[in-house]
């Protein structure tokens, strides 16, 4: 009888520490417990630990840790009927434990599709050169989108940053050729810009030259002078007219006042 009695406390004893540790969670910092009592919601908790109700409490464990996650290639039609494959990655974490549970069987699998057709959504209402030069634009309105529909779920969608835009080879060919056609028109603008600028230097000082009697006969000497620094053998250059008017006239004064004839 003693026996038996020993027995039977040996085995409540055995069944409390077997309870007592079904009963104990234990959850790091970084973690929490949404624990249901007989199917209804009823608590968020840790970190740290706490004490369940076998059988009538269950809890489901969520990370709140920024999750990153690869958002897969998607093919992307753009404003200007552009055919493009684009990759991008998400950060996102769990705000809100209980909404992420009840409200969404997957957020997980629920975010990440978002994000794929998110992705597609707004890219495909920008042209190509948008998706190239702007990225940085796109990331915020792509972000802006998934954070406003994932928050009823308990989710922030902390970035979105797109990583690879692939283009076929014929789109890439075609942009070199752009390319190199708007550098050649900016070199022949440019160009033209200088040659004007130039021509109204130029005419700026004919007028000055114009204006006094001997600066073009000045500034034919100084050519001349240049032109003699050359290592040459012979130099031929015309005299003009109006250089040797004055001593036209001086030779024929001179004649007049000795008495011949010009």
């Amino acid at each position: 009888m003693l026996i038996e009695f020993s027995f039977s406390i040996g085995l409540i004893i055995v069944l409390l520490a077997v309870l007592l540790a079904m009963s104990v969670r234990i959850l790091r910092e970084y973690e929490r417990g949404v624990v249901f009592q007989l199917g209804r919601f009823w608590a968020v908790k840790g970190p740290g630990l706490f004490l369940l109700i076998p059988v009538l409490q269950q809890m489901v464990r969520v990370d709140l840790r920024t999750i990153v996650h690869d958002v897969p290639k998607q093919d992307v039609i753009s404003r200007d009927n552009v055919s493009v494959r684009v990759s991008a990655v998400l950060y996102f974490r769990v705000i809100d434990p209980a909404k992420a549970i009840i409200q969404v069987a997957n957020f997980f699998e629920a975010t990440s599709q978002l994000a794929q057709t998110t992705l597609r959504s707004v890219l495909g209402k920008h042209e190509l050169d948008q998706m190239l030069a702007e990225r940085e634009k796109l990331n915020i309105d792509i972000q802006q989108v998934l954070d406003a529909q994932t928050d009823a779920w308990g989710i922030k969608v902390a970035n979105v940053e797109i990583k690879h835009v692939d283009l076929d080879e014929s789109m890439i060919r075609a942009i070199a050729r752009q390319a190199e056609a708007e550098r050649e028109r900016r070199a022949k603008v440019i160009h033209a810009e200088g040659e004007l600028q130039a021509s109204e230097k130029l005419m700026q000082a004919a007028q000055v030259l114009g204006r006094q009697s001997g600066s073009m006969q000045l500034r034919y000497l100084q050519t001349l002078s240049t032109i003699a620094s050359d290592k040459t053998a012979t130099i031929v250059f015309p005299l003009p007219v109006d250089l040797l008017g004055s001593f036209i006239q001086a030779a024929e004064n001179r004649r007049s006042r000795e008495g011949g004839n010009p």
